[in-house]
């Protein structure tokens, strides 16, 4: 009995520790700025690879716990948060604070071996969404558009960590990411608007899940497809797409905003949660492509 307590004991740690730094979300985060990395490479360097790797997930993983911290309160309220380790009370918040702490420092000192730029733009993440993002959840739908400045990051990031420098085609890595992430967040904040209410949230850019926030999805839709094609046009630097590659990206773009059409239609959380899935999706093979598109040119 006593080894099976002891057992249940260390999973229980293990997955609140996975909860408290969003394990899936991190590991999502460092495949983007992965991606990024052997798009600038010009020779892989798999010392940089590892670096990049876990200095992204000690980012992400301080970003959300200083968040869970934070919204403690707030995440007592909904059910899809009530049962996270701090407002179910598995954890502290002291050690949440020295979780996130050390994933801060351990994340800089990372990404600054690798360089300078590359921690600077990992601390500006931390900071964006912990001190601008998280407080203005509560007051304004415009918390969106803030909160896309960190998501943005990882995809640039890997660049600048290949280049140690940011010129347009980290630029233009990050406009993918952010114009992608409005169709994606909205559509999670549609498909849980009445969890969000519970805890004061404006997620959506009208207030509500309604006709004006469809046509705005699908209006983000548009430009995140029609940025994710412009470096065929070879107006990025070195940042290429093929014309294959275009093609390709031109039809998971279709695919989403299908999705978003399908939305505006019926108005309801299916298909909400559907066009949250082909985002995923989206960005996920979109990444996997410009990759491929690279080597295989």
């Amino acid at each position: 009995m006593a080894n099976t307590k002891s057992s249940l004991s260390k999973a229980s740690v293990v997955t609140d520790f996975k909860e408290i730094t969003k394990m899936g979300l991190s590991i999502s985060v460092v495949f983007s700025a992965l991606a990024g990395y052997l798009l600038g490479a010009e020779t892989i360097n798999y010392t940089t690879l590892i670096l990049l790797a876990l200095g992204g997930y000690f980012m992400v993983g301080a970003s959300n716990a200083y968040n869970q911290i934070i919204e403690r309160d707030l995440d007592a309220l909904m059910d899809r948060t009530k049962n996270r380790p701090i407002p179910a009370g598995r954890m502290s918040v002291n050690t949440a604070f020295i979780i996130a702490t050390s994933f801060t420092i351990l994340g800089i000192i990372s990404l600054y071996v690798i360089n300078p730029k590359t921690a600077m733009w990992g601390a500006i993440s931390i900071f964006l969404y912990t001190s601008v993002y998280t407080p203005l959840k509560t007051k304004t739908p415009l918390a969106v558009f803030v909160g896309a400045l960190p998501g943005a990051i990882p995809f640039m990031l890997g660049w600048v960590a290949a280049r140690n420098g940011f010129g347009i085609e980290a630029g233009t890595l990050f406009a993918i990411q952010f114009f992608w992430q409005f169709p994606h967040f909205w559509a999670i904040g549609w498909f849980l608007y009445e969890d969000y209410e519970k805890g004061g949230f404006f997620m959506l850019p009208t207030g509500k899940p309604d006709k004006g926030t469809a046509v705005q999805i699908i209006v983000y839709c548009i430009w995140t497809v029609v940025v994710s094609i412009i470096p065929v046009l070879g107006f990025t630097g070195d940042l290429k797409l093929s014309i294959v590659g275009a093609i390709l990206v031109f039809m998971l773009g279709m695919l989403m905003l299908i999705f978003a059409m399908r939305l505006f239609q019926q108005r309801t959380a299916k298909a909400a949660k559907q066009l949250m899935l082909s985002s995923v999706f989206y960005i996920t093979m979109l990444q996997i492509i410009y990759v491929a598109d690279k080597f295989l040119r």
